[in-house]
């Protein structure tokens, strides 16, 4: 274990506190005394732990419900993170699960359901089954109403039990629809908060369906919780690749020089799924791949790629820098999106519905499962260069990646080997966020023999092939950041108020026109319309090459 999983752990935390406080009284004239580099490293190291001294450690208790606790959301990531997390030992010492949900359902019951989904994915020989009875025996479940304080009030009650009168520190995961989010949180924040630590509540996606309806949730939630209460997830923000994109620009000198419009020619966020809606179509016509996906994923990590460099690794210094990121976005224009629709499709005599063919959606429905969109940041940086997304269901491929394309080489010696195609000469980095988590770069390097002949080649970081434990899924880390306080990776309101600025002038024209979407196949490459987008930018999307790893 590193130093820095070293305090990451909640149980750990306060030896290493200690430790801290005697190398800062007796060795100070070693390194970290007067560095302010070295001094926000630890104090970023050690903030906002819910754990501050031995006997706090021992004598607190932490409860997480999970609220919706019956749903796939539920069963699927929360319950396997938890349980991962509690392998690796990142969980405090006195912890319980409480499953709450409508569903009339016995403690033992939920655990039957869940143990079908934990999985000791990390080490199988060491003690897996013995590891899953004492993660289950800390399992609960409570039957109530997500709108009756009655129901929550009985719900306090038990988590007091489970407590034993120790410091309650209590963490609610809203795993249910968004018309529900304020009537559980009321309920929970005047019947079920901690009396005596701290209480936060995580909010699943979406934040409303556009400014207005983000706002008035924002404000609802507000009248029962402070802001830094609640903690609004972002699976994508908790990606590998995701976390290491700042990583990557701020530790490498070789980058940063390069991060901006002076080398970068543009910049592509792509997601694709190689399935469609497959009975979640009610969900899905309700928000389109735009809310879905655009709106939140692809533009958190734009925001991250594109800010400037912080003050320090605080939350709010990064936040505040996403946040000059968004405000600085032109809104969305019409002319500068393609939107797109999946229809039946037959290949190798197997057949592939359409988007209207799922019995969950309305017929006739103009609802989009693909759109491409051209954004430009209004600042110093980034004057001028396209950042273009694409996003799109029942494509011809599962992927998520970032793609840098940067200028060509001016006054090239070597053009005549290209032709006239410079693009086959562009240097890209990719950033592969799934599958297979990959960082290659893609360079031009000279064939080996007696003649002048040019290959593109990749400089390439594959994780599996380097790292040979597995990637901890998103949800470990969020919720660990969450039981810790770290709000790094959650978004704040004030960034979400500008991310909706920029896409609900959009979004209400598009709706107010009924604008049609392009149809493509399912499993192909989405509509053509998108290549003329990216041609009118002067761009290729890189993802289209044929090269790829």
């Amino acid at each position: 274990m590193g130093l820095s999983d070293f305090f990451k752990n909640p149980s750990k935390k306060a030896f290493g506190a200690q430790i801290l406080k005697w190398v800062s009284t007796k060795c100070c004239s070693f390194a970290a005394c007067g560095n302010p580099l070295a001094e926000d490293h630890i104090a970023h190291q050690l903030k906002d732990g819910p754990f501050i001294s031995g006997s706090e450690s021992s004598e607190s208790t932490l409860s997480i419900t999970v609220v919706g606790a019956s749903g796939d959301l539920a069963k699927k990531k929360i319950f396997p993170a938890l349980f991962a997390l509690f392998y690796e030992d990142w969980l405090p010492e006195n912890f319980t699960v409480c499953g709450y949900a409508r569903t009339k359902m016995t403690d033992e019951e939920l655990r039957e359901m869940i143990s079908t989904t934990l999985t000791c994915r990390i080490d199988n020989s060491a003690n897996c089954g013995d590891k899953m009875d004492q993660f289950l025996k800390r399992c609960f479940y409570h039957s109530g109403q997500y709108s009756s304080e009655e129901h929550f009030a009985e719900l306090d009650k038990k988590l007091k039990e489970k407590e034993g009168g120790k410091l309650a520190n209590r963490l609610f995961y809203l795993s249910i629809p968004p018309n529900i989010f304020v009537d559980a949180v009321r309920c929970a924040s005047l019947r079920a908060s901690s009396a005596s630590g701290w209480t936060r509540i995580i909010v699943e996606k979406p934040f409303g369906r556009d400014s207005e309806s983000s706002g008035e949730l924002t404000k609802s939630l507000k009248k029962y919780l402070n802001e830094d209460q609640i903690f609004r997830i972002d699976h994508y923000l908790g990606k590998e690749l995701v976390e290491n994109l700042s990583v990557l620009r701020f530790s490498n000198l070789v980058f940063e020089p390069l991060w901006s419009r002076n080398y970068i020619r543009n910049v592509q966020f792509i997601f694709s799924e190689d399935f469609g809606t497959e009975g979640r179509g009610g969900y899905f016509d309700n928000y389109g791949i735009i809310r879905d996906i655009m709106q939140n994923h692809l533009l958190q990590i734009l925001a991250l790629f594109a800010m400037e460099t912080p003050v320090s690794l605080d939350a709010e210094d990064i936040r505040n820098e996403k946040v000059k990121v968004l405000r600085s976005m032109k809104p969305l224009q019409l002319e500068d999106v393609i939107v797109g629709q999946y229809k039946g499709h037959s290949k190798g005599g197997k057949s592939y519905p359409a988007y209207t063919d799922d019995p969950t959606v309305p017929k006739g429905s103009i609802t989009p499962t693909f759109a491409a969109a051209a954004l430009f940041i209004n600042n110093a940086r980034w004057d001028g260069v396209p950042f273009l997304m694409k996003a799109g269901k029942a494509l011809h491929t599962r992927r998520a990646e970032i793609r840098v394309q940067f200028r060509h080489v001016p006054g090239n010696l070597y053009k005549r080997t290209f032709g006239t195609d410079l693009d086959k000469a562009t240097n890209e980095l990719v950033l592969r966020v799934q599958p297979d988590e990959a960082i290659y770069l893609k360079i031009n390097n000279k064939v080996p023999g007696l003649g002048m002949r040019l290959d593109r080649s990749d400089l390439n970081l594959l994780y599996k092939a380097r790292y040979a434990r597995e990637i901890p899924d998103a949800y470990e880390r969020l919720l660990l950041d969450a039981i810790e306080g770290e709000r790094r990776l959650f978004i704040r309101s004030d960034e979400l108020d500008a991310a909706w600025a920029i896409f609900t002038p959009f979004l209400k024209e598009l709706e107010e026109k009924k604008i049609v979407p392009e149809l493509y196949p399912y499993g192909s490459r989405g509509p053509v319309g998108a290549h003329y987008l990216a041609a009118k930018h002067n761009v290729r999307w890189g993802d289209l090459s044929g090269d790829e790893l």
